[in-house]
């Protein structure tokens, strides 16, 4: 079988098991064993494909059928133009949060300090893309065992400085001196409870601790705000990815809290996404 045949195969295959973005898939998968992107495939499309590399393929794809998500299969996915190496027990790094580091990037380019804390880390994909592209000094916290295993990777793997620290947020807050950071920004649990067996398959193969917001989707939000906004300076910043229909309760969280001068982004689904909101008073 060569390689453009090899291609269909598993594509039709992907199909008819209603997979979405069969093509695609099929294309990262023959890409992942092979090393072939889509323009090699129209140059070298006719060579057989080595059979130890075909029965790898097959065995992606079948795992694919059991609803594992591409990106575990692949074990690394690119965020915001850095690849970040992911798995089982992880958060896969997803579009939708370019949005917030869009907003934390808006507001650190005009400040000389840009002491940041990353909470509920994950896979630091936040908290590397706000390293790198606006040289902030990032601290990112998480709790995971095997979320920190890929925090630290992919702290090596982009060469960056972020510090990273194992800690229960709804602990560690103690560990730290008020007035100590000019932006707080997380990506937290914000699913309710009742819903996660309602979502996709493979989201369901994401670690729950990194879904399950609580009974109403807001237990992380309320910690961080009640507990967290302490530890920061006047006129820092408290960043937030939202779940759907969460933004207009967070602001008023927020609002009474002391915080104002709010902006909030929706994503491509025209879904608003993300909060920010600077620290008027303490």
């Amino acid at each position: 079988m060569n390689l453009n045949q090899l291609y269909k195969k598993c594509t039709a295959i992907l199909e008819q098991n209603n997979i979405e973005n069969a093509a695609y898939e099929s294309q990262c998968l023959i890409e992942k064993v092979f090393g072939f992107d889509r323009a090699h495939m129209i140059a070298f499309g006719n060579h057989e494909a080595d059979p130890e590399k075909e029965l790898l393929i097959s065995q992606f794809v079948k795992r694919r059928l059991n609803r594992e998500p591409l990106q575990y299969i692949l074990g690394e996915w690119s965020f915001m133009g850095f690849e970040f190496k992911v798995g089982e027990g992880v958060l896969i790094p997803r579009d939708d949060t370019e949005v917030v580091v869009c907003l934390c990037l808006d507001f650190l380019k005009d400040r000389q300090c840009k002491k940041v804390i990353d909470l509920c880390s994950g896979s630091g994909a936040i908290a590397v893309a706000l390293n790198k592209i606006a040289k902030a000094n990032v601290t990112a916290i998480e709790l995971s065992k095997n979320a920190m295993n890929y925090l630290n990777k992919n702290i090596a793997l982009n060469q960056s400085s972020v510090k990273a620290m194992k800690g229960d947020i709804f602990e560690c807050y103690t560990a730290f001196p008020d007035s100590e950071f000019d932006l707080i920004v997380s990506n937290p649990p914000y699913i309710i409870t009742s819903e996660i067996p309602q979502l996709q398959p493979e989201v369901q193969k994401e670690p729950v601790m990194a879904l399950d917001g609580g009974a109403d989707g807001y237990d992380f939000y309320k910690c961080i705000i009640t507990h967290w906004s302490k530890k920061l300076k006047y006129g820092g910043a408290l960043a937030f990815e939202l779940g759907e229909g969460q933004a207009d309760s967070i602001k008023t969280l927020m609002a009474d809290s002391g915080f104002g001068n709010f902006k909030i982004s929706s994503d491509f689904g025209n879904i608003q996404r993300a909060i920010i909101g600077t620290l008027m008073r303490k």
